[in-house]
């Protein structure tokens, strides 16, 4: 009898673990089931590509596969939609291949579905215009509904006619997928830190010679600065002042901040992955905690988290999360912020512009706050870096850029975010 009794809660169980292992497959069917779909269909999804205008920008019918009629287009929108060959990884026909093929849960899938994007085509091709054959990476969004406007990265390989040796880096969304050094752009981190630990910041006085000695070595200075406030120092960019700023918060502050802030967080954006950046905690009152806090050192940023933190910024402290689909995305909020650190920046990086970096002369017509970056990377070069936005209601954008190899912030980072923000004005995007 008790083996029989035994048999019987053995079977039971088995029944129970099978019940739960369908309930499972279920819930995962519903959710991955597109995904499991197209990858087992293999080939070109079929269907169709849309910027938010309604450009084509992709095209599989039973006639053949086509892409955009111009050329600058299919180059500058190559890693937003990818290839027929699937080279990018987070290009929308591998990340989205589900939507084209219109999966249901009910019906399966089927195929010539049009999938609309939330980049305007015609900003990736002013982006892509601005860099003039250099490599890097441009990011433009909508800070207020965290609608992404332009994404382009470089160097980038037409899809209908695929070159046999491709540059290295091009099969590399670099918005999205690639960290490199800030330089001075991660200062506003260092801000962020500073402001929220150190009680007496905008009392203080920051005293700038050129160059310190902190922790028994040499840091030098874009300048020589003399008596500054925090406003001023960071207008200054000044390395002496945000030196010193990051010794005294320590590293595990800083480290701490960047994590929060988004900079050292494995992200998500409409499920593809976005990479952590890095931050290396220096020993106490080193030189090399110092230039952590200065962007260089060991750190590393992506474009698309730098992006994500100055639009939390312009959006008082919460940050609407990204999205290249638009629907289902637009309520998410996450606050990086309080809204008054948020403002204390926001109005900082306006005098940046008005006062170090040309106000109306760079940004003729536009109300702009920024900072730029001018990073070290080690071989003699330097990545040229601006980050910002636009203060207007009308005209909620935030823009990250980047150009490899390319030496000053300003100079070289400056114009292409000005001729991006003016192409995005003017068309209302």
């Amino acid at each position: 009898m008790k083996k029989v009794k035994n048999r019987a809660w053995s079977s039971l169980l088995l029944a129970m673990l099978l019940i739960v292992g369908l309930g499972v497959y279920l819930v995962r069917l519903a959710s991955d089931g597109g995904a499991w779909a197209a990858y087992f269909a293999g080939g070109t999804p079929g269907g169709a590509i849309i910027d938010r205008n309604g450009v084509t920008l992709y095209s599989s019918t039973d006639e053949g596969v086509s892409y955009a009629a111009d050329s600058t287009l299919r180059l500058a929108c190559y890693h937003l939609i990818g290839d027929s060959t699937g080279n990018i990884r987070t290009g929308a026909l591998r990340q989205f291949r589900d939507k084209l093929a219109g999966y249901s849960f009910v019906n399966g899938s089927s195929s010539g579905k049009t999938l609309q994007l939330t980049v305007d085509s015609g900003l990736n091709a002013a982006a892509y215009s601005a860099l003039a054959g250099r490599n890097g990476a441009v990011l433009l969004l909508n800070y207020k509904t965290g609608e992404i406007l332009c994404m382009v990265s470089t160097p980038a390989d037409d899809p209908m006619n695929p070159s046999a040796a491709p540059a290295d880096g091009t099969y590399i969304n670099k918005c999205l997928s690639a960290s490199f050094v800030p330089g001075s752009v991660f200062k506003l981190v260092t801000l962020a830190a500073a402001i929220e630990n150190i009680p007496d910041l905008f009392e203080r006085s920051f005293w700038c010679e050129g160059q310190s000695v902190i922790g028994g070595a040499e840091l030098n200075c874009t300048g020589s600065h003399g008596s500054q406030t925090i406003e001023q120092a960071l207008a200054n960019s000044c390395n002496c002042a945000f030196g010193a700023i990051a010794v005294e918060l320590g590293a595990d502050t800083l480290a701490a901040y960047a994590r929060k802030l988004g900079i050292t967080q494995e992200l998500s954006l409409d499920g593809i992955t976005i990479p952590a950046g890095q931050f290396d905690e220096a020993e106490p009152g080193s030189i090399g905690l110092a230039w952590s806090g200065i962007g260089q050192y060991n750190d590393m940023v992506v474009p698309y988290a730098l992006a994500r933190y100055v639009a939390a910024i312009a959006n008082g402290g919460s940050v609407m999360e990204p999205t290249l689909l638009g629907h289902g995305s637009l309520d998410r909020a996450t606050e990086l912020l309080s809204s008054d650190t948020a403002a204390r920046i926001a109005e900082m990086m306006n005098h940046n512009v008005q006062t170090a970096y040309g106000g109306q002369w760079t940004f003729p017509n536009l109300n702009v706050s920024a900072k730029t970056g001018t990073a070290e990377v080690g071989d003699g070069t330097s990545h040229a870096w601006m980050t910002g936005f636009l203060n207007d209601p009308n005209h909620p954008y935030a823009f990250v850029v980047l150009v490899e190899h390319a030496g000053g912030g300003l100079t070289n980072a400056g114009p292409i975010a000005n001729q991006l923000l003016q192409a995005a004005v003017a068309a209302g995007a």
